[in-house]
């Protein structure tokens, strides 16, 4: 992928809810910093603990949960234990039965992003697993996180 079709590195203003997240001491691989597939549990701790506190996703025994059907991850500058990291969530699509979520990892004190990435959560019936539509309390609490100065799609 050339550089004209990346997206730009985000800043925290580019995200309406920050999340505080820690580092573990088995998140750092033999290279001394943050292995890439634990930003991919950043990504989903940051989206469904704001959902769960929010009260739209009831992870235990809701009718309703969220499979991951895509996910990405670019990396810009590296963070390893014991460093406190901050999260940036926002909505960058909310369909019938999806979402995609762009978030953004952090370290403490900096402003422009360590890595950024996307997934998307399609919504499912928790027994036949088929997508329903987006329950409306959940519906709700995605369109406050849509990109700042944007409405969600």
């Amino acid at each position: 992928m050339t550089d004209e079709h990346r997206a730009p590195r985000e800043t925290r203003a580019g995200y309406p809810r920050l999340v505080p997240l820690a580092t573990r001491w088995g998140d750092n691989d033999v290279y001394g910093h943050v292995n890439n597939v634990v930003y991919y549990a950043f990504f989903d701790t940051a989206v469904n603990g704001l959902l769960v506190e929010a009260g739209a996703l009831d992870i235990a025994e809701g009718a309703v949960i969220g499979l991951v059907v895509e996910t990405g991850c670019r990396y810009f500058a590296p963070v390893a234990f014991p460093d406190a990291l901050t999260a940036g969530v926002r909505v960058a699509r909310l369909g019938r039965t999806s979402v995609r979520y762009e978030i953004a990892i952090f370290a403490a004190g900096e402003d422009m992003a360590a890595a950024q990435g996307h997934f998307v959560h399609v919504y499912v019936d928790r027994r036949t697993r088929r997508p329903v539509p987006l329950p409306e309390r959940l519906r709700a609490v995605l369109a406050g996180l849509a990109r700042p100065g944007r409405e969600a799609p």
